[in-house]
C-alpha cells in the first residue's frame, strides 16, 4: 500500500489568544480535529464559505503554520522534522494571483523556483536554463519568456506563477483560489493546466462547479470543522450544502458531460412563480 502525500490525523489549529485580540477576524479561522489523507496525484479542492479554515489548512500543508494540536506528515515524514529548505523542495504554493517584481521577464520569474535547488552565489548553467524554458513551454508561455511580466494577461500571469512551481520540481501544488479575478476562459484554462500536470495538487476554491469539473476531490469545510472529503459525488450532497451554505440547492449532473451542477436558490426564488418550467 502506498504511502499518502499527506496524512492528517486528529490535526487542530487556533491562533494565540494574542492575535486573536488584535484581530478578532483571525477567531474564525480555526480547524478542529482533521483526520484524512490525500494521495499522490489527487487534485483536491477545499471547499466551504468564507472563514470556514479553507485558506489556514492550505497554509497548514505548506509548512507555513504549525499545528496546535494533531500531527501532519508529508510522505509518511512528520512535517515538523523537515527544514523550509526540504519543504521547499517537495512543496511549491502559488498565492493568490500576487504580482511578479516589477521589471522582470517571464524567463526571470520562472527560474526563481531554482532557488532551493541553489547554493548561495551559484549561477545558473545550461541545464536550468533549460529547465526553466520546458516549464514555461508546458504552461504554454514559450513565446512570452523574453516579454515583461507587465504585458501578460491575468491567465497568462497565473501560469507564469505554476511554471515558477514546476522549475521548483516539487511534488504537490498548493494554490489559494487559483481562478480568483480570471475570466471565464482563463478559469478553465489554468484548471485544465493543474488537471494535466499529474502532480498533487490542493487549491481552495469558491466555485463549486469549477470544483466539480476539475478536482477527483473535495475536502468541504465549516467553522473549522471537516464536513465531508471524498469524490465529488461523495461530497456535492445537497443535505450537507445546503447546511453550511444556508441556502437550498440542487445537485444534477450535466446531461452530455456527467459533471455535477449546483444551483443554489433563495426564499425568494421559492416563493417566485416559475417562468418557462424554470425558476424566474
Amino acid at each position: 500500500m502506498s504511502v499518502a502525500m499527506y496524512s492528517l490525523k486528529q490535526l487542530s489549529f487556533h491562533y494565540p489568544a494574542a492575535a486573536k485580540h488584535r484581530n478578532k477576524a483571525m477567531g474564525s479561522k480555526v480547524l478542529n480535529s482533521l483526520t484524512l489523507d490525500i494521495q499522490a496525484s489527487d487534485l483536491v479542492g477545499i471547499i466551504g464559505p468564507n472563514g470556514a479554515g479553507k485558506s489556514s489548512l492550505l497554509q497548514l500543508l505548506s509548512g507555513s503554520l504549525v499545528p496546535s494540536a494533531g500531527e501532519l506528515y508529508l510522505a509518511g515524514r512528520a512535517m515538523q522534522r523537515l527544514n523550509g529548505h526540504a519543504l521547499a523542495k517537495r512543496v511549491a504554493t502559488v498565492a493568490q494571483m500576487s504580482m511578479p517584481p516589477i521589471g522582470l521577464t517571464c524567463f526571470q520569474v520562472a527560474a526563481m523556483g531554482l532557488i532551493p535547488h541553489k547554493q548561495w552565489f551559484e549561477t545558473d548553467n545550461d541545464a536550468d536554463r533549460h529547465q526553466v524554458a520546458m516549464a514555461l513551454a508546458q504552461v504554454g508561455l514559450a513565446d512570452k519568456q523574453h516579454d515583461a511580466t507587465a504585458r501578460l494577461s491575468g491567465g497568462e500571469l497565473q501560469r507564469l506563477f505554476i511554471a515558477r512551481a514546476l522549475v521548483q520540481q516539487a511534488d504537490i501544488l498548493l494554490l489559494d483560489e487559483p481562478t480568483n479575478h480570471l475570466d471565464v476562459q482563463y478559469q478553465h484554462q489554468v484548471l485544465r493546466l493543474l488537471q494535466d500536470l499529474g502532480k498533487t495538487v490542493v487549491c481552495c476554491m469558491h466555485d463549486l462547479n469549477l470544483a466539480a469539473r476539475y478536482c477527483n476531490k473535495l475536502l468541504l469545510l465549516d467553522q473549522g470543522e471537516l464536513i465531508a472529503f471524498g469524490t465529488p459525488d461523495e461530497v456535492l450532497q445537497p443535505v450537507l450544502l445546503q447546511q453550511v451554505f444556508g441556502l437550498p440547492c440542487e445537485v444534477t449532473a450535466h446531461p452530455h458531460y456527467g459533471w455535477l451542477q449546483v444551483t443554489f436558490v433563495s426564499a425568494a426564488d421559492l416563493a417566485a412563480p416559475t417562468c418557462n418550467g424554470g425558476l424566474r
